[in-house]
């Protein structure tokens, strides 16, 4: 595609940033540029973007936690829900949240209103509107339990409501927003609990976590996801792969699922090791596994 060298939209309240550097916006902290960034202020700014957007792909950023960008960018538009989209109300047994707003931070919204459900976000590194499309989980809980509503902006900039429990919407780490649209708010539902007792319940799942998963590093998660019959770590370590690393790119020993950047690798050094963990797996155990981490970008 041939990259425009100016982009305007009338009326637009965001600043539009051109060639704007995406390493330090992901987990990972690999990746090249974006041909234009754009963090828009409000719902009518994301319509106005989708509505003006020409011929000009765009690409959903959120929090960065479960992303690998590719060294070479990422051509088109970058949308990034920032600060603005980070406000929540909280109803009855309800919270209606923008989708910019970290998990953690609705995990510690919902138990200071007495709401459990929730529990399960307060280790979860990402936004609401990531966290909806990967349909995000952990411990048994997952988004499709407690999501009662979702607003989403497809690609022409209309609005779309929708009860996903009623479409059939989620499934495991997945959900079925179409090609092009983006979540920006959604209404959960949890149910009354003794706030002393909820964070309890978030502190044993954050001891298990310190027990279980590599702390102050860079990585993104999980790096693929679980094969119906056997977790992901089980077949890396079966493979003999538990700690192994290469070109700065490491899984980790704490947590072979875990893939880690030790200081200099890049995303092509981080996508290889994936790759390579992917075919010994297969070739070891007959199983192949599927990428959980979202791979996007262009080679450099």
């Amino acid at each position: 595609m041939q990259k425009k060298t100016s982009f305007k939209i009338p009326q637009l309240k965001a600043k539009i940033h051109k060639n704007y550097a995406l390493d330090k916006k992901t987990w990972l902290g690999v990746g090249g540029p974006a041909q234009y960034y754009i963090e828009p202020q409000d719902i009518e700014d994301v319509q106005l973007i989708f509505q003006n957007k020409g011929e000009l792909p765009i690409t959903i950023l959120g929090a960065g936690s479960n992303i690998l960008i590719r060294d070479g960018g990422i051509d088109g538009i970058v949308l990034h829900l920032g600060k603005t989209f980070k406000t929540y109300q909280v109803q009855k047994n309800k919270i209606t949240a923008k989708a910019g707003i970290s998990l953690i931070e609705l995990a510690k919204i919902a138990a200071e209103n007495n709401l459990t459900g929730f529990e399960f976000m307060s280790g979860i590194p990402g936004s609401l509107g990531g966290g909806l499309k990967m349909n995000a989980g952990a411990y048994g809980s997952d988004m499709a339990q407690i999501v009662t509503q979702i607003t989403m902006i497809d690609t022409e900039g209309n609005i779309h409501k929708i009860d996903p429990r009623k479409a059939d919407f989620f499934s495991y780490r997945h959900s079925q927003l179409p090609i092009g649209w983006i979540f920006v708010e959604a209404t959960m539902q949890g149910n009354p609990k003794d706030k002393k007792i909820i964070l309890e319940m978030m502190e044993n799942l954050h001891q298990k976590r310190l027990q279980t998963q590599p702390q102050k590093v860079r990585t993104a998660g999980s790096t693929f996801k679980n094969p119906p019959n056997m977790p992901a770590w089980k077949l890396i370590d079966a493979a003999g792969l538990r700690g192994y690393s290469q070109n700065g790119a490491k899984m980790s020993e704490k947590h072979s699922n875990f893939m880690i950047n030790e200081g200099k690798a890049t995303a092509s050094a981080l996508e290889e090791l994936g790759e390579f963990v992917r075919t010994t797996v297969a070739n070891k155990t007959g199983q192949t596994l599927e990428w959980e981490i979202e791979r996007i970008g262009k080679r450099k």
